[in-house]
């Protein structure tokens, strides 16, 4: 039984206007999740009474330390970071 290759699939081109729309809603997610991750941890009556923290008692006292909020906020700031970077370079690409 002889073997046919398939026929080329035809990928309709996605337009320019919906790539910068997916662009700037990634750039919205990492800018409010990197200001949530920064400010969050140091927020205390949300971060010491968390619900989820308090599941499990023995690892409060590690949650609630200062190196672990650090941490926490360091990947709040490295969001931001990717959401600037995300930014500058959609605007690169629109002014192109």
């Amino acid at each position: 039984m002889p073997v046919f290759p398939a026929p080329p699939r035809h990928r309709a081109a996605v337009p320019r206007w919906l790539r910068q729309v997916e662009r700037m809603v990634a750039v919205l997610v990492r800018l409010y999740l990197g200001l949530a991750l920064c400010f969050l941890p140091w927020f205390r009556p949300l971060w010491d009474n968390n619900p989820l923290f308090l599941h499990v008692p023995a690892l409060l006292p590690l949650l609630t330390s200062g190196a672990v909020r650090g941490v926490v906020s360091g990947l709040g700031l490295l969001n931001l970071w990717l959401a600037l970077d995300g930014a500058i370079r959609s605007s690169k690409e629109w002014e192109s």
